[in-house]
């Protein structure tokens, strides 16, 4: 009786996922991993699929990121004003023109231009820089960050903030839960509370939260904002990485910053608006009162395009840019990521941009601080170098910057990764760069990590041990679960 209790019970759950995932209709590779596992880890399986296995959203999260399209076009449409770009057309080339055209269907904003851009790379030079900006705040600081650790010149930020919020300066902090867990914990959100610092923790979990709604969804944007005039976005977590997982075997992160400075300030500050009124309690015309946000006036001639992604928020707008930018090269296409677990049409268009003749080259940190992913990416790497790409491994550190630039005409800058995790389940934030200073800019930056990696060769890599190859094409099974 058991036994056929047992077997009812597993029959029943199986039934169950498979209806699911044939009424939800994800991706076929997704669809086939999670039946696979609910086959070969009974119940355990079944219940990881109804915990994590769609992009589930509290009924009343989903309701506020409904609201929020509109409220974003809301707030941005002042800025948009300042915009010399006129809609976003009249100063791109017409390679650079459908590529605008596409991010503003997805992602409701046309570029802005006005603007001036500077890359930075150098974190400690950025926690300072960024602490000033602070200092200098007249009305506003929003602030929203994954992770922030504590230790090292990232006090000077929050000290900074604490200075901003003692002479009447109107500061939002916005940290993630789960990425932040440890800082929650400790000293100095109380610190920042107590000085009148408005902080607030970017979905929370818990068992009842994780019924309503998968609980591994992560805001992992980093953006801050002083007076909707100048902003700061990047990869970079508010961490000083002297002070920032030393025992991973790892070394140190390296990270990459751009501060930007006009009217696409305001597109940023509508996406962290965006964020915190999402968590509830406030509308977001009380927020943009509050903070006296106004349109900020021109600084530069450099184009931008802003790119708030994230389940609920825009589909597979992402996935539909990278895909966009990729196609459109015709000489060159260059990213850097820590994370290389793509999607199967991203591995396609890179393989068929470099049978195409277009120079391919991806730059990967050696380490990562995770097994998986590192075990799933590098089961990817011979399927770039065989169609004629480049894979460089990054021997100084976590390389952790997210960029991808194109021809030398138009680049993607931001936080997302270029794996499943950025594309279906994570907030995130990038700029598309249609300014060609700019984009050189960040191009020169990809060069500096490439002179400080080695590429992987193909017949070495194919000499590899067929153990470990059993173990990268083992894990590349689960890279839908990633």
């Amino acid at each position: 009786m058991a036994s056929f209790l047992a077997v009812f019970i597993h029959a029943a759950l199986m039934a169950a996922v498979i209806l699911r995932v044939l009424l939800r209709r994800p991706a076929r590779g997704v669809a086939l991993a999670w039946l696979l596992l609910a086959m070969m880890v009974p119940y355990v399986g079944a219940l990881l699929y109804f915990l994590i296995g769609e992009r589930r959203i509290s009924r009343g999260r989903a309701g506020r990121l409904a609201r929020m399209q509109g409220d974003f076009r809301k707030i941005t449409a002042p800025h948009l004003a300042e915009n010399r770009l006129q809609h976003g057309g009249a100063r791109l080339t017409h390679k650079q023109q459908p590529v605008e055209r596409a991010a503003q269907s997805f992602f409701g904003a046309p570029a802005f231009t006005g603007n001036s851009v500077t890359v930075a790379s150098d974190t400690l030079d950025i926690l300072k820089h960024m602490a000033g900006d602070i200092d200098a705040a007249r009305s506003s600081a929003l602030v929203e960050f994954y992770i922030w650790n504590e230790g090292g010149l990232t006090r000077g930020v929050l000290e900074a903030l604490i200075r901003a919020a003692g002479r009447g300066v109107k500061c939002l902090v916005l940290i993630d839960a789960l990425g932040a867990a440890g800082w929650w914990r400790g000293p100095e959100p109380d610190m920042l509370r107590k000085a009148g610092v408005e902080l607030r923790a970017a979905l929370p979990v818990g068992l009842l939260r994780g019924l309503a709604g998968r609980a591994d969804l992560r805001l992992h944007r980093k953006i801050v904002v002083i007076d909707g005039r100048l902003a700061w976005t990047g990869s970079m977590n508010m961490v000083d990485p002297r002070f920032f997982k030393q025992d991973s075997g790892v070394g140190e992160w390296v990270d990459a910053m751009v501060r930007i400075e006009g009217p696409v300030a305001g597109a940023l500050a509508a996406v962290m608006i965006s964020d915190w009124v999402a968590e509830g309690g406030v509308t977001p015309e009380q927020v943009v009162a509050e903070t006296g946000l106004e349109p900020a006036a021109p600084q530069g001639l450099a184009s931008v395009q802003v790119l708030a992604s994230g389940p609920g928020q825009s589909g597979d707008g992402l996935l539909q840019i990278m895909l966009a930018l990729i196609n459109a090269a015709e000489s060159e296409v260059v990213l850097t990521t820590p994370y290389f677990v793509p999607e199967d049409s991203l591995i396609t268009a890179l393989r068929g941009a470099a049978a195409r003749g277009v120079k391919v080259i991806v730059v990967l940190p050696r380490r990562i601080d995770s097994l998986l992913v590192r075990h799933a990416s590098r089961s990817f790497f011979d399927e770039v170098i065989s169609a004629g790409g480049e894979i460089h491994e990054f021997r100084g550190g976590l390389l952790h910057t997210k960029s991808i630039t194109v021809d030398g005409g138009q680049a993607m800058f931001g936080t997302a990764n270029f794996d499943m995790r950025s594309l279906w389940l994570n907030y995130e934030v990038s700029l598309l760069v249609y300014d060609r200073d700019a984009v050189a800019a960040i191009r020169r930056l990809q060069q500096g990590y490439l002179d400080d990696s080695s590429a992987v060769m193909l017949a070495p890599w194919n000499e590899r041990p067929v153990g470990a190859r059993l173990i990268e094409s083992t894990v590349r099974l689960m890279t839908p679960l990633l």
